[in-house]
């Protein structure tokens, strides 16, 4: 789980100071989010972190040598771009994960903020946006980008959903990625921190879904509808992992991937009157 993570051949043994760590930063988010109002309502997370980050120092679990030997202003290292045909066949295939990844994400979050933003403004803007972004980093020698899950519960949990609080966001981490003590600082935070917020943010996630089957009526007594849902729930919770050479697949990706293939082959059954149910 989120920060301990147990019951897995190859996990660690359960440290009891990361769990009162992660229990300490899981209850200020989930008591700030029911009970802080006004500005505070709108950061539980960020006084969680706050909160999380204090227990962790006093329990010994910061160090800050690295903090002191970082300069304040570092540029961050950029390189050129280069074309490469092996790179490129290699990493083709995870753009079909991506791309899956992010019609999820779009879909969730839809529900969140209720608008179909498949919509308005559209499925293919936002496509579009994502790729000319993965275009713009990879001139500047950094990562591709993707959309992340768990900016869709920090929406789910704050109640921002302002486009501009957004942008504001994305520059002031431009800004952070330009001095080193900060960003040094911001890796100080410990595992625990993270996972105690990490277990609500993923759990809001998963409430969203559950809210789409209600809003949408989902019949489950129908198998089309529970094979499917069963299918796509275990392999995106169980960990399940494929590789297809240095390409590794698993989570949301691979269960969207899965659930496109299994909706594809019951609507060929369907049009060819081979399911046993209407």
């Amino acid at each position: 789980m989120a920060g301990f993570p147990v019951g897995l051949s190859n996990s660690p043994a359960l440290n009891s100071t990361w769990v009162v760590v992660s229990m300490i930063t899981l209850g200020t988010l989930v008591l700030g989010s029911v009970v802080f109002r006004g500005f505070l309502k709108i950061i539980p997370i960020l006084i969680a972190v706050v909160v999380g980050y204090i227990s962790a120092y006093f329990m010994g679990l910061i160090d800050f040598t690295a903090v002191k030997e970082a300069s304040l202003i570092a540029a961050p290292h950029m390189a050129f771009a280069k074309f490469d045909l092996t790179a490129i066949l290699t990493i083709l295939p995870a753009t079909f994960v991506v791309i899956a990844e992010h019609i999820g994400h779009l879909a969730v979050t839809s529900n969140v903020v209720g608008k179909d933003l498949t919509s308005d403004p559209g499925l293919h803007r936002s496509l579009l946006g994502d790729g000319l972004s993965t275009m713009l980093s990879g001139f500047f020698g950094s990562v591709p980008t993707t959309t992340y899950g768990e900016n869709v519960g920090v929406m789910a949990i704050t109640k921002v959903y302002s486009v501009y609080v957004i942008c504001g966001a994305g520059l002031l981490s431009v800004v952070l990625g330009f001095s080193g003590t900060l960003a040094t600082l911001i890796r100080t935070i410990p595992t625990p921190v993270i996972g105690g917020i990490s277990l609500l943010l993923f759990g809001t996630i998963a409430t969203s879904g559950l809210r789409t089957f209600i809003e949408e009526q989902v019949d489950f007594s129908k198998s089309r509808n529970l094979i499917l849902t069963s299918v796509i729930l275990i392999i995106g919770l169980s960990g399940i992992k494929i590789h297809f050479g240095s390409i590794e697949i698993g989570g949301m990706g691979l269960a969207t991937l899965v659930a496109i293939v299994l909706n594809l082959s019951f609507m060929v059954f369907d049009k060819f009157n081979l399911m046993n149910e209407k």
